[in-house]
């Protein structure tokens, strides 16, 4: 029975590894509900980076289902990654930023790709940047920006489309203290309009700060260490207070 309305993504007796560690993931068995904010902790090296590459359908399962958005996606042909991927933010360790491209080219970026116009997107744009501390560097390129400047960069244009699923990898590693709370501020801003969000971390103390269900990844294996109910925020495309809108 589908599952479009109630859950974000499942994953169900997941396996996956490489070909140095076979057994990175092993039978993991994952809900976000719709709307429901999680922490995936565990020590380094434990495959949290791993298990949001399944979530993005960079890597593809070695064994068990993923499914995404209510759909069974375990092998989706390539050709529909793309727009599948359209409906995630995905903020990564190393940024992936293009650096031939400004700060304000780089976080319009998603919304040019959706075909959105310029004179519909600028405003958005400027806020967003303004919101994240890179006011003064919206005409600058990522070569020139330090590394929580570029952290800042990428976690901007993860959330500028408003996406339905917020992955995160290690979003605050990079950020002072002050800067680490404002952007959490705009991951729950974004959960309460009613986007799924998961965030990778190893700093427990972060994770114990909000009230999010935490999940942690040892030894391959996956457990629910504090569950939590979705909140009833349903989507309706309407800014919350913080977010660029």
């Amino acid at each position: 029975m589908p599952d479009r309305e109630i859950n974000t993504a499942r994953l169900t007796n997941v396996g996956f590894g490489y070909p140095d560690r076979p057994s990175v993931l092993r039978d993991i068995n994952l809900t976000l509900p719709q709307g429901s904010f999680h922490f995936l902790t565990g020590p380094s090296g434990a495959g949290k980076t791993s298990l949001l590459r399944l979530l993005t359908l960079s890597e593809r399962a070695h064994a068990g289902r993923i499914t995404l958005f209510g759909e069974d996606v375990t092998h989706l042909p390539r050709a529909r990654i793309p727009g599948l991927r359209s409906r995630m933010g995905v903020v990564f360790q190393d940024f992936r930023l293009l650096d031939h491209l400004s700060a304000f080219d780089n976080v319009a970026l998603p919304l040019r790709l959706n075909g959105e116009k310029p004179r519909d997107y600028v405003k958005d744009v400027v806020e967003m940047l303004r919101w994240v501390g890179l006011g003064e560097r919206i005409e600058t390129l990522p070569p020139a920006l330090s590394g929580g400047e570029k952290q800042r960069l990428a976690i901007a244009r993860a959330v500028i489309t408003r996406p339905r699923l917020i992955l995160a990898d290690e979003p605050t590693g990079s950020v002072d203290r002050a800067m680490g709370e404002k952007l959490m501020r705009l991951f729950t801003s974004l959960n309460k309009l009613g986007a799924t969000v998961l965030i990778a971390t190893h700093d427990d103390e972060l994770a114990g700060r909000y009230g999010a269900g935490m999940l942690r990844l040892e030894g391959g294996h996956l457990s629910d260490v504090t569950p939590m109910a979705p909140p009833q925020h349903p989507w309706n495309g309407q800014p919350a207070e913080g977010v660029a809108g």
